[in-house]
């Protein structure tokens, strides 16, 4: 009895919100990056796709490491729904950086979990948020990385095809 007890306050209600949240911007973010690799697909930068393709199921797994730790905290999750994505891109350049602003929308939501997790000394939150902060910065670190590849090569289609082959060697 004691156990059922201590799982009903194992997680503040604001804090299980906030998860919640979460779970909907990993979503939309999982299905962001599905259409950004659709878009390469089809513009034939297969590297792009590839890279975007992964992504979108670390997104996923994301979600549901969050969706997961919620139900082991005697937390009811719901499956969330998610904003429709964007479905056509500028340019390869472009998708690269709505991928960045992407994680580093997921960066400043994190961060304010992990520190509302500190503020409700809910250490237990805090800890399985850690691993989201580092994660994040890989995440962004890749990002930027990727769009300094079109800064250095250029734009014009060979630069393009050499910076979507160069790609697979940074995301290896």
């Amino acid at each position: 009895m004691k156990d059922l007890i201590r799982q009903k306050i194992a997680i503040s209600d604001e804090i299980a919100s906030s998860l919640k949240k979460q779970l909907q911007l990993e979503l939309h973010s999982s299905n962001s990056y599905l259409s950004m690799a659709a878009w390469c697909d089809i513009k034939g930068y297969t590297n792009s796709a590839g890279f975007f393709y992964k992504q979108s199921e670390e997104e996923r797994e994301h979600m549901l490491k969050i969706y997961k730790y919620l139900i082991k905290m005697g937390v009811q999750p719901s499956v969330p729904a998610s904003k429709e994505a964007t479905l056509d891109f500028d340019s390869v350049r472009s998708a690269f950086e709505e991928a960045l602003n992407t994680e580093i929308a997921v960066t400043e939501s994190i961060h304010r979990i992990y520190s509302q997790c500190r503020m409700a000394n809910d250490f237990a939150t805090e800890e399985f948020m850690r691993w989201f902060v580092n994660e994040q910065m890989e995440e962004e670190s890749t990002a930027r990385d990727i769009l300094a590849l079109f800064d250095n090569f250029g734009s014009d289609a060979t630069s393009l095809m050499l910076v979507d082959e160069r790609i697979k060697e940074i995301t290896a």
